[in-house]
Order: structure tokens, then sequence, then C-alpha cells
């Protein structure tokens, strides 16, 4: 049994929380005909990264803030088809409050209706798309949550599923176990996870998060 000290939980949303892969790529599938895209073309920047990155990167002939409202009057209006993903909701529920906290690339809007859709009460502190600056994968939303907790990173452990927020979170000096089909053996990725039900802790003053291995890797923990 491997175990890791933490002080506290920090969790993206979308792909490590709740599935919400189906209505994901409706909207994008959307906004590309909207706008004479080819989605095959764009998928893989849209993955873990703020709405406003992708159409700037991808389109930047367009007025970005514009493109935004209209997927995102989408995104909190519908809610159909998006669900926790295994384990998630019990998990959650053990831990206290005030140990954890949601870092996603999606906006407030659409943080709060896919939270109040799949039944997951708010953390009290959450991190979107329009509390910083540079989004995922830079390492600030991730530094700005543990700020917020009065908590150094490095006693973070991050729960992502995308290639942006893994090194958004590595490179804000956190550990990260990995969520769903994406597997990395990066420093500082201590697990890979399919069911949050793999995953068992325990609270003496810090969080030890606990699984057989390969679940959680015999990487030092920090103390």
């Amino acid at each position: 049994m491997q175990q890791h000290r933490a002080q506290a939980f920090l969790f993206d949303m979308d792909g490590t929380l709740i599935d919400s892969h189906l209505l994901v790529e409706r909207v994008w599938e959307a906004w590309c005909a909207r706008c004479d895209l080819n989605l095959d073309d764009i998928r893989q920047y849209t993955h873990g990264v703020r709405t406003e990155d992708t159409v700037r990167m991808v389109a930047p002939h367009l007025n970005v803030a514009a493109e935004v409202a209209w997927m995102e009057e989408i995104e909190t209006d519908t809610t159909g088809g998006i669900a926790p993903l295994p384990g998630a909701v019990e998990f959650l529920a053990q831990v206290p409050a005030g140990r954890w906290a949601v870092v996603t690339s999606a906006s407030f809007p659409v943080l709060k209706a896919r939270f109040d859709a799949c039944e997951i009460r708010l953390p009290e502190v959450v991190v979107t798309s329009e509390n910083v600056e540079r989004g995922k994968p830079a390492p600030d939303p991730y530094l700005l949550a543990a700020q917020k907790m009065g908590i150094d990173p490095r006693n973070c452990i991050v729960f992502e599923d995308a290639p942006a927020g893994m090194a958004s979170a590595l490179a804000a000096g956190c550990r990260v176990v990995l969520v769903g089909d994406f597997i990395s053996r990066e420093p500082g990725v201590i697990g890979h996870i399919t069911d949050f039900a793999q995953l068992t802790f325990s609270v003496d003053g810090d969080l030890l998060l606990s699984a057989p291995e390969p679940v959680l890797k015999g990487l030092r923990a920090i103390a």
C-alpha cells in the first residue's frame, strides 16, 4: 500500500470530476460549423485549456469575447449527458471542508451549472477562467488555488485528466494523480486512476492518500 501526505486536494472539473465529454464535443462541433472550421483540426487544442485561449489560437481573426460568450451560453443552459465520474461524489463527500478546491479552465457559470446538475457541493475555493491572466498549462491557476487556501503548492495533490492541466500543476510544484485514459511518467505524477473508489484516505492533521500499487507509484511523498 502506497501513501502520500498532503494538506489539500485540488481537482480539475471536466474529465476529472465530471464526465462532460459529449456535451463539450457538441458545443465545439456547433462552434466549428458556425465558424466554418474543422473540429478534427482543432480538437487537440481544446482539451483542458480555457475556451478563450483555444479560440485565440485557432481563430485569431474572430472576436474572441463574442465567440466565448456564444459557447458559454450553450454550456450554461445545457447540462444533458453529463455525470460525475465513478466514485467522485463519494470521494468528495469524505474530504473535510476547506481541504479541497476546484481549479478549472471553465468559467464560473459553467462550473456552477455542471456542479448543480451533478448535485456536487461547491468547495470554499474555486479557481475559474476569469480568475487568472494565464490559464493552463501555465502554473497560475494552481498557484492561485494554493495561495487562496494558504497552503504551499508542494503540499497539494492535484487530480487532472489532460496534458495541459498536468503541466500546470507540475509547474506550480504540486504532485499529480491522473484520472482517466491519459497516462504520463513525468516526475511528480504519483499515480493513475480510472475510478475514485481505487483511493482511500485518512486524516491525521494532514490528508493521507492511500492506494495499492500500481495505482499510486512508490515515489517519495513530501512529509
